[in-house]
């Protein structure tokens, strides 16, 4: 959309308006515990870092089985793609990359860290993370912390961290949950999650299904995933846990809008499994935890229109391995020191297959380790300022050692004023297929590195009913991963092209018992853009309810949207609107109908690939 350039303006005057109204009210309690800024439960209002956490009731209200729209609209600085109404797929043409002001991206999408319960997820070959995978029915929350995090979580976590939180549950009995739904483009989704808690033993499942015709000729998308999550309480202070996450997906990739694909077809696995024991005493607590990550994937290329079938599968199987041991103690008043060590196995094995042969063709066979140990203190100073600093020594195989610092200061005033400053680092080592695999493959490339710097405010108002917050931030980096040419050819080369700065906004009121709305707002200006990081970005939601009938509906506008750089490149602007609407019938049982981009936007997010128009689901939910 090329007219909505006022939208921006009516936004950000609806969340400035809201923030400054708020000041003659008295504050939100919200939930403020979060474990992503630390390795142990922590007041977000002590730490120096910017940390969003989200619930499985904000996560679910709409009804999504992905995590990554709710943190699109809700998180400001964070940018997530999408090609399509479902499904984000993987290899060329593949959505679902992350960015957190400006860094990250989709090629490799490495530069923002996912993770499970504190373990990292990524694909051992690639680096990127598997987006289909991130689903609202194993989340009892996510944290999202903006900005570098790899002193506790070492590479990748170069733009910030998300951190989903696996569900629990506290009480004796069960609780089940069904949800299904269809709805346009013959798109079809179904979940059951049961949790169980019998005395010391809880066990958590939960499967789905999902499959969509898509929009566009060749864009079929068809998913089956499970999740096991068993535990144990020996007694008050001692926990074992375990998991395990599945999923299988078939994706049809129909290629560009100018350049279509004809076969581009992937049917991947992906498997993620950890085993942990926790402690919690009164000044000490920590994990041992150990994870193993795998995929097989089949990908067929296709070909384009007047072209020949491929007479070959590309094929890999990869993996991803690793134990984390970390304890925090509190050495004296005010105190919280943790002590932590991670090592990582990673790899895999590539090749192409003969479809009719069954002849391997090799393309890569390698395995790396990491290996890294850091400490993190906070110290409490006074009763309104508290220190935070940490420092991680990581260790690869194949890059060699990297020192990863951070330091940041907190400000708890009077009136539940929180200021907060902080610098950090963060990296990212190059990736198995960036140094092995293809021909710009170059084994001697250095670790991508920013340095953060950043202040923010916070500040709950009106009574508890209202949390407002502001961010500035400055980045800049150093070698860069980019494809270059040297001597006539493709080489993977480290460039120092880094350097952004921006402001983030948020606000959310409680404006009664019935009536709740949430703002957000993100600047970013970077000297050298990348692909998936808006200049602007802008959020408006609300949520009301009235005895059996609730609706959320919201308004998100995006621009400076680059979908290709250089000196052609293209942006996009836009402004979508969500409704959900849900109707209770008695106490479990609950009816709803949502609609996507109401407002029948033409838009791109990755480019040659448009979004669908309008989009309606309908469906019920039950509770048991």
């Amino acid at each position: 959309m090329r007219d909505c350039k006022n939208n921006l303006v009516l936004l950000v005057t609806i969340m400035l308006a809201q923030m400054v109204s708020a000041q003659i009210n008295d504050s939100i309690t919200l939930d403020n515990i979060v474990v992503t800024g630390t390795r142990h439960e922590t007041d977000v209002r002590h730490l120096p870092m910017t940390v969003t956490s989200l619930s499985n009731k904000k996560l679910t209200e709409q009804h999504r089985t992905s995590i990554l729209p709710t943190l699109n609209e809700q998180v400001p600085g964070l940018f997530t793609t999408s090609r399509s109404m479902f499904g984000y797929g993987v290899s060329n043409g593949a959505a679902g990359a992350f960015t957190v002001r400006g860094i990250g991206g989709s090629s490799p999408n490495a530069g923002v860290l996912i993770l499970i319960d504190g373990m990292p997820q990524y694909a051992g070959l690639y680096g990127h993370s598997i987006a289909d995978a991130y689903q609202t029915m194993i989340a009892e929350r996510v944290e999202v912390l903006r900005g570098p995090a790899s002193t506790l979580y070492g590479s990748n976590a170069m733009g910030g961290v998300v951190n989903i939180v696996t569900r629990k549950m506290q009480q004796d009995g069960t609780k089940t949950n069904v949800r299904l739904a269809a709805g346009s483009y013959g798109t079809v989704q179904g979940e059951l999650t049961q949790r169980l808690r019998k005395g010391k033993f809880i066990s958590i499942i939960g499967v789905n299904y999902g499959r969509t015709d898509g929009h566009r000729p060749d864009n079929t998308f068809k998913q089956y995933a499970g999740f096991l999550k068993l535990g144990y309480d020996f007694n008050q202070h001692w926990q074992a846990m375990g998991d395990v996450n599945l999923i299988h997906f078939n994706s049809e990739n129909p290629g560009e809008t100018n350049n279509p694909l004809i076969d581009n077809d992937q049917q991947v696995t992906r498997g993620m499994a950890s085993v942990g024991i926790t402690n919690r005493y009164e000044n000490t607590s920590g994990a041992i935890r150990t994870y193993y990550n795998w995929g097989h994937h089949q990908v067929n290329d296709g070909y384009n229109t007047g072209g020949t079938p491929r007479t070959s599968f590309y094929m890999h199987d990869d993996l991803m391995a690793g134990i984390s041991i970390y304890q925090t103690f509190s050495l004296f008043g005010g105190n919280r020191t943790t002590i932590g060590a991670d090592w990582t196995h990673f790899g895999g094995h590539a090749w192409n297959e003969d479809r009719i042969s069954h002849a391997e063709s090799l393309i890569a066979d390698k395995t790396e380790d990491e290996m890294a140990a850091y400490v993190d203190i906070q110290q409490t100073l006074t009763d309104w300022l508290s220190l935070n600093a940490g420092l991680r020594v990581d260790h690869h195989t194949q890059v060699g050692t990297e020192l990863v610092p951070q330091g940041g200061l907190a400000f708890n005033l009077p009136n539940e004023i929180a200021l907060k400053a902080m610098v950090s680092k963060g990296f990212r080592n190059p990736t198995m297929r960036e140094m092995y695999m293809y021909p710009p493959q170059n084994p001697n490339l250095k670790p991508e590195r920013t340095l953060n710097y950043e202040i923010g405010y916070k500040q709950t108002l009106a009574g508890g009913d209202l949390h407002v917050g502001a961010n500035l931030f400055y980045i800049t980096g150093e070698n860069l991963i980019m494809l270059l040419r040297e001597n006539g050819k493709p080489l993977n080369t480290n460039v120092d092209k880094v350097e952004n700065y921006g402001l983030e906004l948020s606000t959310d009121y409680k404006i009664s018992t019935r009536w709740q709305m949430n703002a957000n707002y993100s600047f970013l200006h970077m000297k050298y853009p990348v692909i998936a990081a808006p200049e602007h970005k802008a959020y408006l939601g609300v949520h009301a309810h009235y005895d059996s009938f609730s609706f959320t509906t919201g308004l998100q506008y995006i621009a400076g949207l680059h979908t290709t750089v250089g000196e052609n490149g293209k942006k996009e602007e836009f402004l979508l609107w969500n409704l959900t609407a849900n109707y209770r019938l008695g106490t479990n049982l609950t009816l709803f109908v949502k609609g996507e981009n109401l407002l029948g936007q033409c838009y791109e997010v990755n480019y040659g690939f448009p979004m669908p128009k309008a989009t309606f689901m309908g469906g019920i939910s039950l509770e048991l």
